[in-house]
This record gives structure tokens, C-alpha cells and sequence, in this order.
């Protein structure tokens, strides 16, 4: 492993679990912070490649999470290594945990943290406890668990708005959480800073939700992938987040391993602005401002929340 790459784990995931796989000429690698896009763009990216709404595997399978440590890496490395299309990876690790290849695109989705926090509330919700912590024990064993949970506390709070503001409020030690607004920061600060590089792509939630078909084309062009024009209201089409969720059974993580309670719920809504309620007054306004301002950059901040903070 190279020296200078961050080391993220948690509960759920493993970044040095990269050191196992062989990366190929024309890989794709997708890195968002958790609930930023991650899925959508698998979709395209699988919709771009295939050119095709029809997959035939469920996309947990085509198009794995790397660092979760719910599956047992050797087999899931052998796994890619047998697909001869063009692959896409998952990944929630920053650029700067992950191994960089000239060879390969390194997609990187950002949104605004204020809805990722609603949609982190949701997907937590809808997590099976009892089938997540069997399979990572099955894989992982359990003596790290409270030595997991103690330097990475979950997100608290009996209500939706005091679990907002837990996961605001959560500490950004030298580990970088991975489910807080000071990682998703941290990993935005990551992706801006590589944006100039040949084959980094950034793209923002907010730019796919305004214009998916041009931000589908746009990505097209960066992969050098040629789609007919007779395609595209298909493919677009099928990128939508109606037709996404009227196929949670095969486009949803983790179907294979049954972690859901509800594959459908896994795409709640996929609508900006919710946070707004939790943000009603110039108090909220200004205390999340605040915290932005401790974690991120004008530059940062500015990209992150499409300049509407404060």
C-alpha cells in the first residue's frame, strides 16, 4: 500500500481492502460520500457501458462496493476479474485513500450535506441491524466492534431533527468518519482538488437533477464511449429516479445479502431542499454556517451547497 493514502474504516467499511484488487485499462471507479449519488450513477454508468435499461445481474453483483466488508474480498476480487465488459466499482473512500491509476476514471459525485443527512436518516432506518452485524461478523469477526463504535459513534438523537444535527456536529478526527457532514466535506475537498486531472470526473447531484441527458452525454464524452442518438431518451429515461425505484429489486445495494428491510425504500425520495425544515430560522441558518465554515473552504462550501448556505 502506498504510504501516503488515508486509511477509512468503520463499521462497515475497509479501504485497505483496495490493496487486493487489480485495477485494468478503462476501469471505472465511482467515489462519493455516502448517500451523494452513489447508486444513480452506477445506473448510468451501467446504462452508458451496456446501452441497455436490461441488466442481467443485479447491480450489487456487476457492480460491487469494494470496501464493505460484508462480503468476502478474494471471492469479490475474483468476481471482477472475470467480467470482460467495461467495469464500474463503488466505492465511498476519498481520493486520497484510494489508489490512483492513470488508466482508470475516477467519477466523483458530490451534494448538498443537508440532504445527505435526510437521506442518511432514511437509508439508516431501513438497515437491518441483525443481518448487517451477521454478515460483517461472518467476514470480520466481532473484537473490533467496540474499538469501531468508540472512536466512531453513531449518529444520535430520537427525532429526525436532533439526528440532523448529530450528524452536523460529529467530530472529524484524523480517521475522517465516514457518516458526517466533516467527511462528506472532506471528501468534496478531495474530489475539487483532483478536478483537473485527465481522468478525474466531478459532477453534482444537483447539475443530473437539472439536466440528466445533458450530464449523461457530457459524461459519455469523458469515457469515449460513442452512444447513438436514437438511444438516448431510453437510456436517460431509464436513469430517472421513478424507473430506478420501480426496480429497486435489481438496482439497490446489497440485494444479494438481504441488508434492507425494503429494497424500494432504499430510494425514498431522491429530492433536494428537504433540510429546509430544519434550517426554518436565522438561528439554524447561522449555527450550520458556522460549522461548514470550521470544516471547509469558501471554495468547498460554495460547490457543496451550490452557494445557498447561511
Amino acid at each position: 500500500m502506498d504510504d501516503s493514502r488515508v486509511i477509512y474504516q468503520s463499521m462497515g467499511h475497509d479501504s485497505t481492502r483496495w490493496d487486493r484488487f487489480e485495477l485494468r485499462s478503462g476501469d471505472i471507479v465511482i467515489t462519493t460520500p455516502p448517500k451523494c449519488g452513489t447508486t444513480w450513477m452506477q445506473r448510468i454508468c451501467g446504462l452508458l457501458i451496456f446501452q441497455s435499461p436490461e441488466i442481467s445481474q443485479p447491480m450489487a453483483e456487476i457492480s460491487p462496493w469494494l470496501d464493505m466488508v460484508t462480503q468476502d474480498i478474494d471471492a469479490l476480487c475474483d468476481r471482477l476479474a472475470a467480467q470482460t465488459h467495461r467495469r464500474f466499482i463503488k466505492t465511498h473512500t476519498p481520493l486520497d485513500g484510494l489508489p490512483m491509476d492513470e488508466r482508470v476514471t475516477y467519477i466523483c459525485v458530490g451534494r448538498d450535506p443537508r440532504d445527505a443527512a435526510i437521506s442518511w436518516d432514511h437509508h439508516a432506518a431501513n438497515v437491518d441491524p441483525e443481518k448487517f452485524m451477521a454478515a460483517r461478523a461472518a467476514i470480520m469477526g466481532s473484537d473490533d466492534i467496540e474499538t469501531l463504535i468508540a472512536r466512531d459513534p453513531p449518529v444520535q438523537g430520537d427525532t429526525p431533527e436532533e439526528r440532523f444535527w448529530s450528524w452536523v456536529d460529529k467530530p472529524s478526527p484524523p480517521w475522517h468518519v465516514t457518516t458526517s457532514l466533516a467527511a462528506a466535506l472532506h471528501h468534496f475537498d478531495q474530489s475539487l482538488k483532483a478536478r483537473d486531472r485527465e481522468n478525474v470526473v466531478v459532477l453534482h447531484y444537483a447539475e443530473l437533477q437539472a439536466d440528466l441527458e445533458g450530464e449523461m452525454r457530457a459524461l459519455a464524452a469523458r469515457l469515449g464511449i460513442d452512444v447513438p442518438d436514437s438511444l438516448w431518451p431510453t437510456l436517460a429515461g431509464a436513469a430517472s429516479f421513478e424507473n430506478m425505484r420501480a426496480n429497486a429489486d435489481r438496482l439497490a445495494p446489497n440485494t444479494d445479502q438481504g441488508l434492507f428491510k425494503d429494497s424500494a425504500r432504499f430510494f425514498h425520495s431522491g429530492q433536494s431542499g428537504q433540510w429546509r425544515s430544519f434550517l426554518a430560522d436565522d438561528a439554524a441558518r447561522r449555527r450550520y454556517a458556522d460549522r461548514v465554515g470550521e470544516l471547509a473552504t469558501p471554495e468547498v462550501s460554495a460547490w457543496a451547497h451550490r452557494g445557498e448556505i447561511g
